[in-house]
C-alpha cells in the first residue's frame, strides 16, 4: 500500500518551499488542495507557486478553472482522487499540499454522497436569501431540519443556502445524509503539519499582504471586479479592494483588512487543524526532521 503524504497548516505558514523539497525528493508531482489556486484569473492574491517553481514540479490543481465556473469539494475529491492513485501507482507515493480544510478533508475523509443542486432549486434559496434574508433562510432551515439548524455556523449564510438546497431537493433532512464515517482509501495518509508560533505567522501574512500589493494585487482585484458576485471571489484580499472600488473604504483601510482578516483565517485553519491528532507538527524550517520522517514512513511501508 503506497504513502500519500499531506502538508498542511495555515495561510502565510511556508507549504511552498518545503512541498517542493519534498516532492523533488519523493521524484513525484504535487496534487494542491487549495481552494482558491484553483482558479486561473486570481492568482497574486491566492499566493500561488511561482512559474519557477510550477516548473521545477508538476503541479495538478493549480489555474485549472475559472472564476465563473461552480467548483465543490465533493467535485475536487471525485477529480483528485484518480490522481493520487496514479501517482501512488507510479511513485510509491504521492504529496497533497494545502491549506483548504474541506479539500483536505474530502481526500482523507471523504465527502458525504449528497446530490448536485438543480438551478430551480439554487435560484428558489437564492430568491428566498435575498427576500428574508440570514434569519429567514436560517428559520426555513430549523423546520426543515432542527439538527443540522443547531450544529450550523448561524452566520455562514452560504453552509446555511447549502443545507437549505439539500433539504428542498431530496425532500430529507441535510443531517441525514451525512455520515460522518470516513471512507476506506487503498493508501496510507501521513499528514504533517505546520506551524510557526503566533507573533511570527502573523508577521510574515502582514508581510505578505503588502508584498502582494507591490506586485499587483490591485490591479489583479480590478480586472475580476465586474465577477465579484461569483462565490470564488468571496476571498479575502480582494472583497477588501472591491470596498475601495465602490469608496466604502480608503485603499489603506482595506489593505489593513486583508491583513486582519487573513490572520483571522490563519487561526480558523489552526482552529480546524488542531483537533486532528494524526498530524505530526514541524516548523518549517525544520526541514531535515521532516525529510527524515518522510523516510521513516516509507521505510516502514516497505517492510
Amino acid at each position: 500500500m503506497g504513502n500519500l503524504f499531506v502538508i498542511l497548516g495555515p495561510t502565510g505558514v511556508g507549504k511552498t518551499d518545503i512541498s517542493i523539497d519534498l516532492a523533488t525528493t519523493l521524484s513525484c508531482s504535487i496534487v494542491s488542495s487549495d481552494s482558491r489556486q484553483i482558479y486561473k484569473e486570481i492568482s497574486i492574491g491566492t499566493a500561488k507557486p511561482s512559474e519557477e517553481e510550477l516548473n521545477k514540479v508538476k503541479h495538478y490543481f493549480i489555474s485549472t478553472q475559472s472564476i465563473t465556473d461552480h467548483y465543490s469539494s465533493g467535485q475536487y475529491e471525485l477529480d483528485a482522487i484518480p490522481i493520487i492513485e496514479s501517482e501512488i501507482k507510479k511513485n510509491g507515493n504521492a504529496l497533497l499540499v494545502g491549506g483548504s480544510m474541506l479539500y483536505i478533508s474530502a481526500i482523507c475523509n471523504g465527502i458525504d454522497d449528497i446530490p448536485n443542486i438543480d438551478p430551480e432549486v439554487r435560484e428558489e434559496v437564492t430568491t428566498l436569501y435575498n427576500k428574508v434574508g440570514l434569519d429567514g433562510i436560517r428559520n426555513q432551515l430549523k423546520l426543515l431540519d432542527p439538527i443540522h439548524y443547531k450544529e450550523v455556523d448561524p452566520m455562514n449564510a452560504k453552509r446555511i443556502k447549502h443545507a437549505l438546497e439539500v433539504c428542498l431537493q431530496t425532500g430529507r433532512p441535510f443531517s441525514e445524509l451525512r455520515t460522518g464515517i470516513a471512507k476506506k482509501r487503498n493508501f496510507n495518509i501521513i499528514k504533517i503539519g505546520l506551524k510557526r508560533d503566533r507573533e511570527e505567522l502573523y508577521n510574515n501574512i502582514n508581510n505578505r499582504v503588502l508584498k502582494m500589493m507591490e506586485t499587483g494585487l490591485l490591479e489583479e482585484a480590478r480586472n475580476v471586479y465586474t465577477y465579484k458576485e461569483y462565490n470564488s471571489l468571496n476571498t479575502v484580499g480582494y472583497k477588501e479592494l472591491f470596498k475601495y472600488f465602490e469608496k466604502e473604504w480608503t485603499l489603506d483601510y482595506a489593505i489593513s483588512m486583508i491583513q486582519q482578516n487573513t490572520r483571522r483565517y490563519a487561526k480558523k485553519q489552526m482552529s480546524w487543524f488542531n483537533k486532528d491528532k494524526d498530524i505530526q507538527w514541524f516548523h518549517p524550517e525544520e526541514k531535515t526532521s521532516i525529510l527524515q520522517f518522510v523516510k521513516e514512513h516509507i521505510s516502514q511501508n516497505d517492510k
